[in-house]
């Protein structure tokens, strides 16, 4: 008998019923489409940096940002591998975000800086600027840290 007949694989682990539990889904990549429902039951879509870790996915946002509104009022949520624009990659899978505390946070940054940080010097500048113009000068904003369980 072989070694990997008598050890458990975790992904096949019994469920209710009896039935085995899929495997949770891996993401890869710098983008994940992140897609809020509005009170009216539309979706929005937009692509954010991630980090994954320990079988949950951990995305920075501003605190007041309309993401973070919609996930106060309903934590159901989907996600999916995507390009920058927002193009999807991968088929959408449920999950449920929550609202990471703020003594929380402080990993999920160490998480993201180490993962971005080229992107973080090049493009986050850029994308600042153009907002800048865009929407004229805001102030800085506190953020907030989703965490989002893929399969919920």
């Amino acid at each position: 008998m072989s070694a990997s007949s008598t050890s458990p694989c975790p992904s096949a682990e019994p469920a209710e019923g009896g039935h085995p539990r899929p495997a949770p889904p891996q993401f890869k990549g710098k983008y994940l489409s992140l897609t809020t429902v509005k009170r009216d039951g539309t979706g929005v879509a937009t692509p954010v940096w991630f980090v994954a870790e320990a079988g949950k996915i951990l995305v920075i946002t501003g605190a007041d940002s309309h993401k973070v509104r919609r996930i106060r009022q309903n934590p159901a949520v989907t996600v999916a591998q995507c390009t920058a624009s927002g193009r999807l990659r991968s088929s959408p899978v449920p999950a449920r975000a929550q609202i990471l505390p703020c003594h929380q946070a402080p990993r999920a940054r160490q998480l993201m800086a180490r993962k971005y940080w080229l992107d973080r010097i090049v493009i986050l500048p850029v994308y600042r600027a153009v907002q800048a113009i865009r929407h004229g000068r805001r102030r800085q904003t506190e953020s907030a840290v989703l965490v989002i369980t893929p399969g919920s």
